[in-house]
């Protein structure tokens, strides 16, 4: 046997300190009758294997331990040895435990931002993230310090993993298991897709998103880089599980967003010509032809832009669309009412340097201005009174008969 210590060799070695308390003859028959199914595991999660990988499918060696002295008939642990455990590992499970419920909740933020950028595909919806990363950076930072086994040894991981064995020693949901399993390597390279093809999306609808692009670039590289690896290290779950809550949360989001689009389509088929849909806020946008309307600018005779109108269809009715405006703190375009009133400020986004340069080379921060002026001038055709030689004539009365006597 190599004197290279296996991933089977480091798991039995903390079994049997587990079980020290037993004569030493009936450790080593314990052992040799687990050692085989440990071995056969062990090849079944191939070369390289490490002991996570089995603290995954087994629960850690101390635990192990307990269910062989029960199924054993061996009482169990002397209650001193039990108190001393207890008290050495019960403060340790506080660390584990932030590091575990910090990857669950950092994961699950992602998914609804990433869901709420889809559906309105607007890269605004993602900037609550950030408020998560914190949180994100401790649990990596924990996991770091304290190595994935303890993360694996905790209850509720445990219990998860029991329960994901048991789904596939049944008939129905092991191969549910079974076929999702064996999509695991297409599946980093969707995600990879998924990521470009949400920031080529969001592209389109700000400029502002060219800023996230690189970032998704790197999440989707890191899906398909630790995906593979991530059997033998479990470490790189920090990685794969917030990448893989993003992506399912855009998928599903951009679903929902083709869905509204094509029932709005639908349901507005047969609308007048200046209501196309409706916006995110719920108020309908002018359109002329298949054009959408952001702004209406009116002119009198003279050529002179009028300020103040509020325009009415021909039953009197308003047509009230949705004003936006400029949000300073973050240099975003947000609602700010809804009118019929116009001519609206319009609204430019772009990107400000530190010294206030807008639009600049060194540009990063996202800047939002309103530009209330008329960004062009009209020239009103002139309309002449017809002439009176050009009006028509009114024919001669007839001429009175002369009465005959």
């Amino acid at each position: 046997m190599s004197d290279k210590p296996t991933a089977v060799r480091v798991y039995l070695a903390r079994v049997r300190t587990a079980l020290a308390d037993l004569p030493a003859s009936e450790i080593e028959e314990i052992l040799e009758d687990v050692r085989p199914h440990l071995t056969e595991l062990e090849a079944e999660l191939g070369e390289g294997a490490r002991v996570e990988a089995l603290i995954e499918r087994l629960g850690t060696p101390e635990s192990y331990a307990a269910e062989l002295r029960a199924s054993g008939g061996y009482p169990p642990a002397a209650e001193g040895a039990t108190q001393v455990l207890a008290t050495t590992r019960n403060p340790s499970l506080a660390k584990p435990r932030i590091a575990f419920w910090g990857l669950v909740l950092c994961a699950v933020a992602l998914a609804l931002f990433a869901f709420a950028a889809a559906v309105r595909v607007d890269p605004d919806g993602l900037l609550g993230a950030v408020l998560f990363l914190p949180v994100f950076l401790i649990s990596l930072f924990l996991l770091l310090k304290g190595g994935v086994e303890p993360v694996l040894a905790l209850p509720e991981v445990v219990w998860l993993r029991r329960t994901l064995n048991k789904g596939r020693q049944q008939e129905d949901s092991g191969k549910a298991l079974s076929y999702l399993a064996s999509l695991k390597p297409a599946w980093w390279i969707v995600c990879a897709v998924v990521l470009l093809a949400f920031g080529l999306l969001l592209m389109l609808r700000s400029r502002t998103a060219v800023l996230l692009l690189p970032f998704l670039l790197v999440a989707g590289g890191a899906a398909v880089w630790a995906g593979p690896r991530l059997r033998g290290d479990r470490r790189l779950l920090w990685v794969t599980v917030p990448i893989s809550a993003f992506v399912i949360g855009g998928i599903l989001g951009g679903f929902g967003a083709a869905v509204d689009l094509i029932s709005n389509r639908n349901s507005y088929s047969n609308s007048p010509s200046y209501y196309q849909t409706s916006d995110r806020y719920g108020n309908d946008q002018l359109t002329y032809g298949n054009h959408e309307i952001e702004n209406v600018y009116a002119f009198d005779a003279e050529g002179k832009p009028l300020t103040e109108i509020y325009l009415y269809d021909e039953e009197g009715r308003p047509l009230t669309v949705t004003r936006y405006g400029c949000e300073r703190s973050s240099g975003t375009k947000e609602k700010i009412g809804a009118d019929n009133r116009f001519p609206r400020p319009k609204i430019e986004q772009g990107v400000t340097d530190d010294q206030g340069n807008y639009n600049g080379y060194n540009g990063y921060r996202s800047s939002c201005r309103e530009n209330a002026g008329v960004p062009f001038s009209a020239a009103i055709p002139k309309v002449t009174a017809p002439s009176p030689s050009s009006a028509p004539t009114s024919s001669s009365a007839p001429a009175t008969p002369t009465p005959t006597k």
